[in-house]
């Protein structure tokens, strides 16, 4: 469940509190995550974990504790979000990005943890310590880099492939595209049927605000786990049953019905013993600013 706690709570703070100056009162945290069933101490436990990996910053105001996004919890929630509201597959400049790296056995936790870093941001794992993406990620590379002080072992190309197979053959090597594809047709049985059903009542008045936002923030949740096995390859890469963008669809028009009713619950809670109201006045729920063609 802590496990759990912690990545709802990463998934209410891009989908909410992002919007509304990023920073919120632990006692509106806790009652926004009984809607899904965590307690007030695993929500305390996810929340203090948090703090330690450096995501969130604490501040006290009064008796009280508010919570906020560190830069670091900022840049990963913009560029989650960028990527997960994205309906259409990038397009392709032609070039590969290639990152190889030889770090020492006694920095054996740093390697883990790039590896992981580098799954989420869409690198595939072409061979031992040599990781490539079609996608321009020369920043987050950089990132990376300065975040684990690797300087001394890496090497990073932008480069083209001459063969001699093809590009498929390169993706094929690096990613488990099939099982993707599986993944998110579970998805869209899954959610094809919710979102019909769902529309019917909401349209007739006979879903409650709580309700959209417990469905809202599932529905992001669920899909946001993409984000870990898609690498969001361009068009001219992908194979030919991807239903990537079925999904996407299928999703950005579910979101869309629940977001009003959703985003209403969460500022009754939000408003409540938080002296810092503040929205985002350019953000409407309705019309996600993160949505992109």
């Amino acid at each position: 469940m802590g496990e759990n706690t912690r990545s709802m709570i990463f998934t209410i703070y891009g989908d909410h509190i992002h919007h509304y100056g990023n920073k919120i009162w632990i006692g509106s945290l806790i009652r926004l995550l009984k809607e899904f069933g965590h307690n007030e101490q695993a929500v305390r436990v996810a929340v203090s974990r948090m703090l330690k990996q450096g995501w969130i910053q604490s501040e006290k105001q009064g008796n009280k504790s508010y919570y906020f996004l560190t830069d670091q919890g900022i840049n990963r929630i913009e560029e989650a979000a960028n990527r997960i509201f994205k309906l259409k597959p990038n397009e392709w400049d032609g070039k590969w990005r290639i990152l190889m790296y030889t770090i020492p056995e006694e920095k054996r936790q740093i390697r883990d943890d790039l590896r992981q870093e580098l799954l989420w941001s869409g690198f595939g794992s072409f061979s031992n310590g040599c990781w490539i993406s079609p996608n321009n990620l020369e920043k987050e590379v950089k990132l990376l880099i300065e975040k684990y002080d690797i300087r001394d072992y890496v090497d990073f190309f932008v480069s083209d492939y001459i063969g001699p197979k093809d590009h498929h053959a390169l993706v094929e090597k690096s990613w488990h595209l099939d099982q993707v594809v599986e993944r998110y047709e579970e998805f869209i049985e899954m959610y094809s049927k919710q979102y019909i059903a769902h529309q019917s009542i909401i349209n007739q008045g006979e879903m409650s605000d709580a309700e959209c936002f417990v469905e809202r923030t599932k529905l992001v949740h669920e899909y946001r786990k993409f984000l870990f096995i898609n690498p969001g390859l361009p068009k001219e890469l992908l194979p030919a049953k991807w239903n990537g963008t079925i999904a996407a669809t299928l999703f950005n028009q579910y979101y869309q019905i629940l977001a009003e009713p959703a985003s209403r619950f969460f500022e009754s809670i939000f408003k409540e013993n938080n002296d810092l109201w503040k929205k985002d006045e350019s953000y409407d729920a309705k019309q996600h600013p993160y949505i992109t063609q």
